[in-house]
């Protein structure tokens, strides 16, 4: 090829200043390509093909003093490429893999096509989650003369979730269950006796756990913070925030609670509760339930009174005086039957009068 070259007076081509010939690695000779047991065709006698091969460049080496492949002699290496090139094995090969190709593109958009949507088990994102309680001790009010109060500190939940397009006309409701797995509740009156709430139930091993519900949106905790429905079908994504948080405000009696007398013989308040908590996704057609997600927590009390000291200044909390912080599972937890159903923890609760002689008697008695 000849690119802007000069020409003399008498009109012929200066040759160029710089080599344009390519370099070729010499490679072994072998025989000659056989396909389909035909003799392998003489690159020797084929037209020369220029186009087929690379542009010629100036090559570094030929400056070390390596010979210069002429370009009108062809080496193994060329007449192999030669050979491929008119085979029709090189074409059939080439065709099989682009075939090959089109085929697997094509069956990967069939498939896409036919795949169903994710269930909504498969598709809700819990995108954030969080369970505490509050660093703040119990507090004590001694403010009335016929009950002593104390507030603990909270247990706080909340979520934040993901629900993407609905597809199907179905309802779900998200939000959180509690359960009440362990009570003990004692109030000490010196030699006199002892005050207990109870769970009879779950005091004597017949169920594992029982509803901590508000008592009116069976199951859930509450139908504020606590829950959010999900009304399909839907086109966008749904992002909404479940919260919740549970705490003791109770009021011990200064006297015997089975005495006319308001004398204070309180002498001591212990309290030890375990709770489960679940976060979950029932379907308001179907009751289909599926637990997201699974939370441990327990609240400890021990206050220590002395009756004889001036109002004010009877009561001292004793250790722990910071709980323990919730547990997030890493393995989700069935619900208990007695969790979703009536009665709730408040409903079934019983204050006993424990004497220290003679037998139990009834203070207060359950409400369902």
């Amino acid at each position: 090829m000849v690119h802007s070259c000069l020409r003399d007076q008498s009109g012929a081509v200066s040759p160029p200043s710089l080599n344009l010939s390519s370099c070729y690695t010499a490679m072994p000779d072998d025989n000659l390509l056989h396909v389909d047991g035909q003799a392998g065709v003489d690159p020797e006698t084929m037209p020369d093909n220029t186009a087929a091969f690379p542009p010629l460049v100036a090559d570094d080496t030929r400056a070390a003093g390596n010979p210069i492949m002429k370009p009108n002699k062809r080496t193994s290496s060329q007449r192999r490429m030669l050979q491929l090139q008119h085979s029709p094995f090189w074409a059939q090969n080439c065709w099989t893999f682009l075939w090959t190709v089109l085929l697997f593109n094509a069956m990967g958009c069939i498939q896409s096509i036919r795949c169903k949507p994710k269930s909504f088990r498969d598709s809700i994102v819990i995108l954030e989650l969080n369970a505490t309680i509050d660093s703040n001790p119990t507090s004590i009010d001694e403010t009335s003369g016929v009950v002593l109060r104390y507030r603990t500190p909270h247990f706080r939940a909340n979520a934040r979730i993901l629900v993407p397009p609905v597809a199907a006309k179905e309802t779900w409701t998200i939000g959180w269950i509690q359960a009440c797995n362990h009570m003990e509740f004692f109030n000490t009156y010196g030699d006199k006796g002892m005050s207990s709430w109870e769970l009879p139930d779950l005091r004597d091993s017949k169920i594992q756990a029982i509803s901590d519900s508000d008592g009116v949106n069976y199951p859930w905790y509450g139908n504020t913070t606590e829950t959010c429905t999900v009304i399909g079908p839907t086109k966008k994504d749904s992002k909404f925030v479940v919260s919740m948080n549970d705490n003791f405000y109770p009021s011990v009696t200064w006297g015997v609670p089975v005495s006319d007398s308001n004398v204070p013989q309180l002498s001591s308040i212990f309290r030890d509760q375990s709770f489960t908590t679940w976060l979950v996704a029932i379907n308001q057609a179907t009751s289909e339930t599926l637990v997201l997600q699974t939370i441990r927590w327990r609240m400890r009390l021990d206050i220590k009174v002395d009756p004889e000291k001036p109002l004010g200044q009877r009561a001292v909390l004793k250790e722990p005086v910071a709980q323990v912080q919730p547990q997030i599972l890493g393995k989700n937890e069935p619900i208990p039957p007695n969790a979703m159903v009536k009665p709730n923890a408040n409903d079934a609760q019983v204050l006993m009068w424990r004497p220290k002689t003679g037998d139990p008697v009834v203070v207060i008695p359950p409400k369902y």
